[in-house]
């Protein structure tokens, strides 16, 4: 097995990327700083869910797709 870091310049290679690893012919992990970030935001926002209701976020969810799917008026 070797390993290589890469960066990815276009987000088609990305979604090739993605699609190697569902053909199993190759494994992506994350790099040790961004899971370690990853997790500690994921901690800071679970920290301040207490507030928050499954109804407050589906109504947010709602605003959101209305305006993302409103037609633009010309």
């Amino acid at each position: 097995m070797e390993t290589l870091q890469i960066d990815i310049l276009d987000p088609k290679a990305k979604k090739m990327l993605e699609d190697m690893v569902a053909k199993e012919l190759i494994g992506v992990r994350l790099e040790k700083q961004k899971k370690d970030e990853f997790f500690n935001l994921l901690d800071s926002l679970r920290s301040n869910s207490e507030n928050i209701s499954l109804e407050d976020i589906t109504k947010e969810v709602e605003i959101v797709r209305t305006e993302r799917y409103a037609p633009k008026g010309d």
